[in-house]
């Protein structure tokens, strides 16, 4: 079995735990290559996979500048800094597998799409959902019609209260005009399962929400601008940062958070990056304008009707998922792991219980990385499940609910898709 071999372009959180694949299995997949501005980012990542000094880059452009250096390149980067090197990559003829979102603009999303239809590479999205047992699962149970032809799907995305501090309000996410709108950036995923579930594109959507509870006009009287600054209330206040970043090892994992705002992960390194960066102020007190909650209502073109909802207000997160059909009904709870069945006929209840995979995104990250390898050593038919030519919908739908949003307006999904130039 031939060992793919991949450059990684962003060394974060998403680009380590792709890669992580090749720790676990060497034999399937091989990292030879970095690109990844933050020195001590880089350095750590290229010990860690063991890759040659010449081969460590800072910038995407210098690792693309020259004949390919590997089979396959997992771009990670920032939101806004996908679409360049996708192209730059597919171009020189790399396998190319493409982190959520595609891009904050629908026209490179749709010309990425158009590259997915005429390369003979494989050109896959993150969209790990597809990939988890959990939603693997039920998309069995639909197909297999347990629950008759489905009529109404409703899907909860749990952001989580310390998620939403985060990511959203203190983090790299917190603005659209330096990421993109929250529905695109945190939802697209959720979305795409949508079309999955249905079976169908999306032809009608309407969308309603905004930025409730994390404003200026919210903060307690007397709140600092940073939480160590003597917070009044940061013993009743449940976003205080220490004890996010520190005092609640049930959530909060050095691995992730920790390691997201400050190299040094010991206490007394983050406790300085909470006095002195962005993730120690108040969240009554950033400059964070995305959602914190919001509503999707669709029509899809085989006549299905879901809802979705995105809110900031759980304690934990992961997705929960109600579909209604004509002999039955499934619900679903994907961090418990469970899918309950109900037969309208029988009154019978069948209860699934799912094995905890212990892994990220519920097994999805180990998922998409076996797919993408074993697709790139040419093994099988078909090309992926998540291939950008499909994950176009899904952004549509998002940069849709956006526009809707704003507008107050149902936006018909083919007008925008017609408006959009793939010049």
């Amino acid at each position: 079995m031939k060992t793919v071999t991949a450059a990684v372009i962003g060394a974060g959180g998403r680009g380590r735990e792709y890669a992580q694949y090749a720790l676990d299995e060497p034999g399937e997949l091989r990292i030879t290559a970095v690109a990844e501005p933050d020195p001590i980012r880089r350095e750590a990542f290229a010990d860690q996979h063991g890759i040659d000094p010449s081969m460590r880059f800072d910038s995407w452009e210098a690792l693309l500048a020259g004949p390919p250096v590997a089979d396959a390149v997992l771009i990670c980067t920032q939101d806004r800094m996908h679409y360049e090197p996708a192209v730059k990559a597919l171009e020189l003829g790399y396998h190319v597998l493409l982190e959520k979102p595609m891009s904050n603009d629908p026209g490179e999303c749709a010309r990425l799409g158009q590259y997915a239809e005429r390369t003979d590479r494989v050109f896959a999205i993150c969209h790990v959902l597809r990939y988890t047992p959990f939603f693997s699962t039920v998309k069995r149970l639909l197909d297999e019609g347990r629950i008759g032809d489905p009529v109404t799907i409703d899907l909860i995305e749990n952001v989580g209260y310390w998620h939403q501090a985060h990511s959203f309000v203190r983090g790299n996410w917190r603005r659209a005009d330096e990421s993109n709108p929250m529905i695109l950036a945190k939802s697209c995923h959720d979305l795409d399962i949508l079309v999955w579930l249905a079976g169908a594109d999306c032809d009608t959507l309407s969308s309603f929400g905004g930025l409730r509870h994390f404003t200026e006009e919210n903060a307690p009287p007397g709140a600092p601008y940073r939480c160590l600054d003597g917070c009044p209330v940061s013993d009743v206040c449940p976003y205080y940062a220490p004890d996010i970043y520190l005092n609640n090892e049930d959530k909060v994992s050095e691995r992730i958070l920790r390691g997201a705002i400050s190299h040094d992960t010991s206490t007394e390194g983050v406790l300085e990056a909470l006095r002195t960066g962005p993730y120690g102020r108040c969240v009554y007190r950033c400059d964070n304008d995305v959602v914190d909650h919001q509503v999707v209502a669709m029509e899809f073109a085989n006549g299905i009707t879901a809802t979705f909802t995105m809110t900031a207000f759980t304690t934990d997160g992961g997705r929960t998922l109600k579909i209604m059909g004509t002999r039955g009904q499934l619900r679903a709870h994907m961090a418990k792991n469970t899918i309950e069945i109900s037969d309208f006929k029988t009154g019978r209840v069948e209860t699934i219980d799912l094995a905890s995979t212990g892994l990220n995104h519920g097994g999805g990250d180990l998922g998409i990385m076996r797919d993408f390898t074993r697709l790139v050593r040419g093994e099988g038919d078909g090309a992926s499940l998540s291939s950008a030519d499909v994950s176009v919908q899904s952004h549509m739908m998002a940069f849709a609910a956006e526009q809707s949003r704003l507008s107050r307006k149902a936006i018909p999904i083919r007008d925008l898709i017609a408006s959009v130039s793939v010049q």
